[in-house]
């Protein structure tokens, strides 16, 4: 019989392999050994390490797969690990130095002060997590891109699993920068876009269509999606907006996007589905993340978006599953 024991221990060594994997992005030990493989010696030196202490933590870096030993002493990356190289295509390093910076990791070790009060610890010390990061320049890049690094594959997705066949126009909503509304128009040549958002994020998104060659097929559009949302478009997408909000405010957005949409519209959004039941999933772990940065958001299960979804005038179509554990949910009015 298994030890039941071994639950929480597997929980606590998450923390010990999560700092292993963080000094291996502080010490810059991938964008060493993208190259080739390196002796311990070799590589402390160029990270300027202690040779011993960087060997144990290589040791443990092997154990979970970011490195393997190729001779005494000696290690090479693996696929894994050269997801932390820097600048590489899909590079995953802003998601671990992002994740783990002291003050984003202040509202994990304070979740229990979050669920005691029901709002943010991280909140109640920092303000909003955004606003935080605009006054915070280094780590506000470090987040947008680990954020565009995740988004990036979603993007691709829903623009290669979902049928545009019959939209004219698509309009995204909160959309950012317009990942996925780009990867959209590129895959779809006959679409034409509509990006939504606040007055302050359209320079850089038109810069950044600008960039892509997609300009001339596509508007940019401010206002808040809190009070009104242009009709015309043939569907609607929303990338990871309604799980950035309570379900008050996520009603007051959907019932906004159902206002703004004929009877043969649609919504798409791309957000985590959670199991109903006890089975593990990233997006449960996830909500924690959320729970302790925002207080208000969350991760829901298909019913709970289904009954948002309902709530507002709408049903729910179809879901497609993407990368990273996300959803392509798709609603229709009722």
């Amino acid at each position: 019989m298994t030890d039941p024991g071994t639950v929480v221990w597997d929980v606590l060594r998450g923390g010990w392999r999560v700092s292993a994997m963080k000094t291996m992005v502080d010490l810059n030990c991938a964008d060493h050994l993208s190259d080739g493989p390196l002796s311990v010696s070799e590589l402390a030196s160029l990270c300027g390490a202690h040779g011993p202490s960087l060997n144990r933590v290589l040791r443990t870096l092997a154990g979970m797969g970011l490195v393997e030993s190729v001779g005494q002493d000696t290690y090479k990356l693996t696929e894994a690990g050269a997801m932390l190289v820097t600048g590489a295509p899909g590079s995953l390093r802003s998601a671990v130095i992002a994740n783990t910076d002291p003050t984003m990791s202040y509202a994990m070790t304070e979740l229990s002060q979050t669920v005691r009060t029901g709002r943010s610890a991280f909140v109640e010390r920092y303000g909003i997590l955004y606003d935080y990061l605009s006054h915070n320049a280094e780590l506000g890049r470090t987040f947008n891109d680990f954020m565009t690094n995740r988004a990036i594959p979603m993007a691709e997705g829903v623009a290669g699993l979902y049928d545009f066949s019959s939209v004219s126009t698509l309009m995204d909503v909160g959309g950012g920068r317009g990942h996925i509304l780009a990867a959209a128009l590129r895959a779809n040549p006959h679409l034409r876009g509509v990006l939504f958002e606040l007055e302050h994020v359209l320079p850089d998104a038109r810069e950044a269509f600008e960039s892509w060659g997609l300009a001339d097929r596509c508007e940019f559009v401010s206002g808040d999606f809190f009070s009104s949302i242009p009709s015309g478009a043939d569907a609607y997408l929303m990338g990871s907006v309604i799980h950035n909000w309570d379900d008050t405010d996520a009603s007051r957005i959907l019932r906004t996007a159902r206002a703004a949409m004929g009877e043969n519209g649609r919504l798409l959004l791309v957000e985590i589905v959670v199991p109903d039941d006890d089975t593990p999933h990233f997006g449960k772990d996830l909500d924690m993340r959320m729970l302790g940065l925002f207080g208000q958001g969350r991760e829901r299960s298909r019913s709970e978006h289904t009954v948002l979804i309902e709530k507002a005038g709408m049903s729910v179509t179809d879901v497609l599953p993407l990368r990273f554990n996300a959803s392509l949910i798709e609603a229709r009015p009722r």
